[in-house]
């Protein structure tokens, strides 16, 4: 297989989509019903979904990527609560900072920083490329973006 190109533009404008539409349900929801749980095993709310998202690509691109620190507490963004104007913000800043953190990026390049082992969606993969991290960004917020939108359908229905 010839290598393959995508633009930094490209690759952003399905980023950002993914993020406006999490944007998009949790502002449709409010800040109540978005902090709300579905009565299901383990369950996220909305709110911290898409918190969890925010510190997923803050770790994959800031910290990976460009090198940048960031300090993560990945078990607290599945209990994060708070406002939809907070989020947005977040949201909004996360946006910008993408854009700084892949101002240089080349796929096939290696990372700044390896995975933490306990994050790494392909255990033992030692391969781990700028290109690859961005693929799997990708698929975090998409899967995590259907999964709002199933939790979003499930409360509505419930009576929330």
């Amino acid at each position: 297989m010839k290598d393959m190109e995508i633009s930094l533009e490209d690759y952003l404008m399905f980023v950002d989509r993914a993020l406006d539409g999490m944007i998009g349900i949790v502002e449709e929801m409010g800040d109540d019903l978005a902090n709300s749980r579905p009565n299901l095993k383990e369950a996220n709310s909305p709110y911290a979904i898409l918190f969890h998202c925010i510190g997923v690509c803050h770790y994959w691109v800031g910290t990976l990527v460009a090198g940048r620190h960031t300090d993560r507490d990945r078990p607290a963004e599945f209990i994060a609560t708070g406002s939809v104007a907070d989020l947005k913000k977040l949201v909004s800043a996360l946006k910008i900072q993408m854009r700084t953190d892949l101002n240089s990026v080349a796929a096939d390049h290696t990372l700044a920083i390896m995975p933490n082992p306990d994050y790494t969606p392909l255990p033992g993969y030692a391969q781990w490329t700028q290109g690859a991290v961005l693929i799997h960004l990708h698929e975090e917020l998409a899967q995590h973006h259907g999964q709002m939108e199933l939790t979003r359908d499930i409360l509505l229905r419930s009576g929330f």
